[in-house]
């Protein structure tokens, strides 16, 4: 039992012309005092309570106490109003035995030695900053400290195990705590800081953050001999500290502001991996995250500051794979501003939000996404149109853009044309937020996307890419460098270089040549990572061999390592492979000047590239490579270990995996690969070495999980199989580092079992990873590992019934909540692959009411973390994505809420009750029809910790899907809510809160409205090249770059005969004939049902013309002063030019054009006027086939056009309201 007394001042002064009351809490065991000073407005409150169930937010393990901070769990621990909005100073008093040591927040006052027999000992510690109670940490343990022989208000503790690895591993630190005083101009805004090591299996996740203390796992900590865990665990640090400045100290006012703190603290800790790791590193890591966020961006549940993707997640949106894509979209946007805004100006906004929080009133301690948008304005001088569009499309709203690209040279003009088609990685219902309205189409992002060429005299820069407006455009960049003129030898008739007698290969080998000619080294697209985008460049056949000189130069000559990263990703997935490819991936592996990350990704880059094309020259070169820096050429075996160049070192590491990753023809992998890995596995030595060879053995025994074994591996099965259990052997007498080895060869066994189940024996495999569960005897990490194998085993054998099953009988045998969350979270993923397979196996009914019955328990209250992943296995199950966006929620009345909660106090909440289901008809069931019906149960969060729940009790939060009552059947307004763009998608579907806290049943819910908006299908002077690149079926990519490609070569004077094929026409003839009917709607629009009447309309009309037409005149006329010396704008202007010269050469030439090779007609009118179809005059097959298409498109025009009403919305400034 816990005795704890708690006492409150309640301050009454006036504030801003109103009474407000300020709350300060103090907390003590048993006899303490606090020594406030009596005051005429102070009054002290003393609260004595206990805590007999101490069972949620404290818990107990052997001889340390500790709290785990988790979501709305501080009040299940002590008294207060767990809330992030309620803040107040604190005053802590703990009173402990005299061999342990209390940590907690704030600083530390004094210490007290009692008379006790046996004394004990009261630690004193005041936080004079307001912060919430969900801050307020408490750690009781027998300690050792460490204080920063820096900074003397740093402090470092961890149990006594650890000390030696605590000091190796904190000696940076005290540079990455000046570097941010630094950089933010200012001190660190808590009198000290506390970082705590305890063991992992005590902690709820990998950090637990509270004010002026950060928990960690003691598993982060490392000695001297051990390598590969120094970056990781100083980013992980470095992070933590930053959250101290935003997300502690400064917080967000709304719940749509976390996002902004998140990614500050983000962002604060890249400039730190900048300075202290090195810029390729930073670059890198931002590179691959970018990569992650823009595959991920696919629904609303990633958009940053949504009400249906915050606030109405009640926290869940940071946890698990959407908590990572959220902060590292949040980084990226800050990363596009700090672009935008310049590197100096961005870091005094940070220094004002920081300055202007210390020493000033809580009102200034809090961040909003509306006042960072007002400094961005005002220090950062970022234009307001700018950020109008900038805020609205990256922060409120999910997606990014997909750039596809097809570039031609042309050489006559010396320019480069570039077809590009913008997408959107979020589907067209969720892409964009519902409140932007009066929007033509997709309405793109704010800002132009820079092209950068290099060519043969120097790098050239072109601003020149829009990410609004058209989807479809045709861009054309000047080059600045021309070739020499060359002199080319004609082959002779009937003969080839070769000395054959075929010349039907002339042309090919002619289009090859001038696609080789060409002052172009390498293109790059956005080389600044100025935009969260996803880029992608197709390339027709003929051109592979320009690609690919074009990336083989990129990756030896651009010293930027995403460039680098980019060229090795294009490389690998060429669909012609050859040894340039093969010798240019070499030689980058080779390079040591090279960054090391770049370089793995070669290595593995050449395992995919091998194949019998190529005579398995990949694989050769990784032995070649390997050989010749670790093994002894006299004797032909490796050497003895030697890790001093940690570059180096890690390349190595990662060749043995890439060497497993080979595969032959038969798709198995080769002799030579196997025989390879067992060699070295087998001549392993670490005599001599000053450094730990744990990482190096378990990425061999890795890799042998990567082999696929054929009829003449098989037979090197039996060696692998006893090195990998003489390697456990030996892990179980010497333990290694964090139990890596013997978890290596866990997972190696596992993935053996499965691949091989005719020769192993999956029963002898769980027999041997089974005694690895015993909780005396293995460490967390292993027992977890464990777990993990037998169920790949269970479901590989059984299914995911028994897979389910079984996780619940792991469940209530796992001691440690970090290990639950573990378990959740992997049979969450065997869930996905089991909902993606074809099998689709089907769950019994009573596995799914006792998952139902777990979510509702005691153990899933008590680990928040536990009980997200639990709902997210119930969402997979029932075929939903996993999380609590877009669940549809519906109100309770008040009265059915209060029969069901009659001890709860709270106003009527939002509930619905899964009764005990009856005895199922059958053996398995489909999850539709076993997920009962909804009705109300009382609400799990009011109940206290102390009190017990009901059985067969689920506690569901559901919101009514609202429409407006303004919604006019004649204008066909749609309405949609927060969550509307998913609820098509979901269906009716009940959701289970997280944990939410209770909600009245007045509460207004959010909803917009959103009109039918016209579709403007006018194109301005280069509308015939737009019509080409619309062609393009966005269905398939390959199509996709084949039309790109053929849009950037469109030109009448380049065709052939045998170019003007039929397919081409039809194709042109289909997309001018799509344009015309919707220009042709976009006119039937405005006379449509739904209109005002005639008279009014064409007054209007006029009217609007004129204001139209004076604008225009007024803005051309401002541009011309403003811009008469900008250079871009004069390049532009003699581009438009240029245009117009060549839309009159095409003129002449369509009139006076040889119709004898092509009989065809083609008439194109200007973008003014609109509904005008295009004439086409073909040969008879094709002009039927294209009357076809056309007839079917206007049909599906006229179809569209009957069958909706749209609105029409006009402004005027003189309204008469009466």
């Amino acid at each position: 039992m816990l005795q704890f007394s708690c006492k409150c001042c309640l301050l009454h002064e006036k504030e801003n012309g109103g009474n407000s009351v300020q709350d300060s809490c103090s907390q003590q065991v048993a006899n303490g005092c606090n020594g406030h000073p009596e005051d005429k407005n102070e009054k002290l409150v003393r609260i004595d309570y206990w805590v007999d169930r101490a069972e949620t937010g404290i818990h107990f393990v052997d001889n340390v106490l500790l709290t785990d901070n988790q979501i709305r769990r501080a009040h299940c621990w002590f008294p207060c109003l767990d809330s992030i909005s309620q803040r107040c100073p604190f005053d802590l008093e703990f009173t402990v035995d005299v061999n342990l040591v209390a940590v907690s927040n704030g600083d530390l006052h004094y210490q007290v030695l009692s008379k006790d027999d046996p004394p004990r000992k009261t630690f004193v510690y005041k936080l004079t900053t307001p912060v919430s109670a969900g801050w307020i940490s408490l750690i009781v343990a027998p300690f050792e400290i460490l204080s920063d022989s820096h900074i003397n208000i740093i402090s470092h503790i961890c149990l006594p195990p650890s000390f030696s690895k605590l000091q190796n591993t904190v000696g940076f630190f005290h540079n990455a705590f000046s570097y941010y005083e630094d950089y933010l101009s200012t001190s660190f805004p808590f009198g000290s800081y506390k970082q705590i090591f305890i063991p992992p299996e005590l902690t709820i996740s990998s950090l637990s953050l509270g004010a002026s203390l950060c928990i960690f796992g003691s598993h982060i900590l490392f000695d001297d001999r051990v390598i590969d865990q120094t970056i990781d665990t100083r980013i992980k640090l470095a992070y933590a500290l930053a959250r101290q400045w935003f997300g502690v100290f400064i917080t967000a006012h709304e719940p749509t502001d976390e996002w902004l703190l998140d990614g500050l603290a983000g962002f604060l800790t890249d400039t730190y991996i900048k300075h202290s790791l090195g810029n390729n590193e930073a670059r890198y890591r931002r590179y691959k995250a970018n990569f992650a966020v823009c595959k991920a961006d696919v629904s609303g549940a990633t958009a940053l500051s949504s009400s249906a993707a915050s606030s109405d997640l009640y926290g869940t949106q940071w946890i698990g794979l959407y908590g990572k894509i959220r902060s590292w979209k949040a980084i990226s946007v800050l990363q596009m501003l700090e672009k935008q805004i310049g590197p100096d100006s961005f870091c005094k906004i940070l220094q004002v939000i920081v300055c202007r929080a210390i020493g000033s009133t809580r009102s200034m301690r809090t961040l909003s996404t509306k006042e960072f948008r007002h400094l961005a304005n005002k220090v950062g001088n970022l234009e307001r149109p700018f950020l109008k569009e900038f805020f609205p499309r990256w922060v409120e709203s999910c997606g990014c853009p997909i750039m596809r690209m097809g570039l031609s040279y042309n050489k006559r003009r010396n320019m480069i044309e570039l077809a590009v088609v913008r997408g959107c990685t979020a589907k067209s219902s969720s892409a964009f937020n519902q409140d932007d309205e009066n929007r033509e189409g997709h309405p793109g992002w704010p800002g132009m996307m820079s092209v950068r060429v290099h060519e043969l005299d120097g790098v050239y820069d072109h601003p020149v890419l829009p990410m609004a407006g058209e989807s479809c455009q045709l861009l054309e960049i000047q080059c600045h460098s021309k070739l020499a003129a060359k002199r080319i030898q004609k082959p002779k008739k009937g003969s080839k270089a070769d000395g054959s007698d075929d010349n039907a290969d002339v042309v090919s080998t002619q289009d090859m040549r001038s696609g080789v000619d060409s002052p172009l080294l390498w293109i790059r697209v956005d080389p600044e990572m100025e935009y969260l985008a996803e880029i992608h460049f197709y390339q027709p056949v003929q051109m592979w061999v320009r690609k690919v000189s074009y990336k083989i130069n990129q990756l030896e000559k651009d010293k930027d390592v995403v460039a680098q990263s980019q060229a090795i990703s294009m490389l690998e997935m060429l669909p012609q492979l050859s040894f340039a490819v093969v010798n240019a991936l070499n030689s980058f592996l080779n390079d040591s000047k090279a960054f090391w990350r770049v370089r793995i990704e070669a290595a593995y880059a050449l395992a995919h590239t091998t194949s019998e094309d190529t005579d398995l020259a990949g694989l050769f070169h990784l032995i070649k490579f390997y050989k010749s820096r670790r093994f002894d050429m006299d004797t032909g075996l490796p050497r003895a270990n030697s890790f001093h160049e940690v570059s180096e070192y890690f390349v190595l590491e990662a060749i043995p995996h890439a060497v497993a990753l080979v595969r032959a023809s038969d798709k198995k992998s080769p002799r030579e690969a196997i025989e390879f890995v067992l060699q070295l596995l087998k001549y392993n030595d670490n005599n001599g070495n000053p450094y730990s060879d744990v990482y190096w053995l378990a990425s061999l025994v890795q890799s042998i999980g990567e082999l696929e074994f054929g009829q003449q591996g098989i037979l090197f099965l039996s060696s692998l199989l006893k090195r990998i259990d003489q390697l456990m052997q030996f892990d179980s007498l010497m333990p290694s580092y964090n139990g890596i080895l013997t978890i290596s060869c866990i997972r190696t066994l596992a993935q053996m079992a499965l691949k091989l189940s005719n020769s192993v024996p999956l029963d002898k495999v769980r027999e041997l990873i089974e005694p690895y569960r015993n909780v005396e005897n293995t460490s967390w990490k292993v027992r977890i590992e464990a777990s993990r194998a037998l169920l790949d085993l269970e479901f590989h054998s059984k299914g995911i019934d028994a897979v389910l099953s079984l996780f619940m009988k792991f469940l209530e045998e796992e001691c440690s909540l970090r290990g639950e969350v573990k378990l959740a979270v992997h049979v969450m993923h065997i869930c996905q692959a089991n909902l993606e397979s074809e099998s689709g196996m089907q769950i019994a009914c009573p596995t799914l009411v006792s998952l139902l019955h777990l979510l509702t328990s005691r153990k899933a209250f008590n680990n928040v973390f536990l009980r997200h992943h639990l709902f997210c296995i119930l969402q997979i199950l029932a075929g939903r994505s996993p999380t609590l966006y877009g669940i549809s929620r519906t109100q309770v009345h008040a009265s059915v809420a209060a029969e069901t909660c009659e001890q709860v106090t709270r106003p009527a909440s939002l509930k619905l009750k899964i009764p005990k289901p009856q005895e199922p008809l059958a053996e398995t069931v489909k999850l539709s029809e076993a997920l009962p019906t909804a009705e109300t149960v009382r609400e799990g969060d009011t109940v206290s910790n102390c009190s017990e729940r009901r059985v067969n009790v689920i506690k569901i939060r559901v919101k009514q899907r609202s429409s407006s009552s303004k919604a006019d059947d004649a204008d066909h307004q749609m309405e949609y809510s927060r969550g509307g763009p998913n609820d098509a998608e979901l269906g009716p579907c009940s959701s289970v809160s997280v944990d939410a806290p209770a909600r009245g049943a007045t509460e207004p819910f959010n909803i917009s409205s959103q009109n039918n908006e016209e579709v403007s299908s006018s194109h301005d002077r280069e509308s015939r090249m737009t019509a080409s690149i619309g062609s393009a079926k966005l269905a398939s990519e390959e199509k996709l770059g084949k039309e790109l490609q053929c849009t950037a070569d469109s030109r009448l004077d380049a065709l052939s005969k045998d170019q003007l094929s039929l397919k081409n026409i039809n194709v042109e003839e289909m997309v001018i004939s799509k344009t015309a009917c919707l220009q042709d709607l976009s006119v039937v629009r405005h006379d449509g049902e739904g209109a005002m009447p005639p008279e009014n309309a064409e007054e209007l009309k006029e009217k609007g013309k004129k204001d139209k037409k004076d604008r225009e005149r007024k803005r051309r006329r401002d541009d011309k002063v403003d811009k008469k010396d900008d250079p871009e704008y004069i390049e532009k202007k003699r581009l438009k030019k240029e245009r117009k010269r060549k839309e009159k050469e095409l003129a002449k030439m369509q009139k006076g054009g040889d119709r004898s090779s092509s009989d065809m007609k083609i008439s194109s009118r200007p973008s003014e006027s609109r509904g005008s179809l295009v004439d086409s005059k073909v040969e008879p097959g094709v002009e039927i086939h294209a009357l076809k298409n056309n007839e079917s498109i206007s049909e599906t025009a006229q179809g569209s056009i009957t069958s909706s009403k749209f609105r029409i919305k006009i402004k005027s400034r003189n309204t008469d309201n009466s």
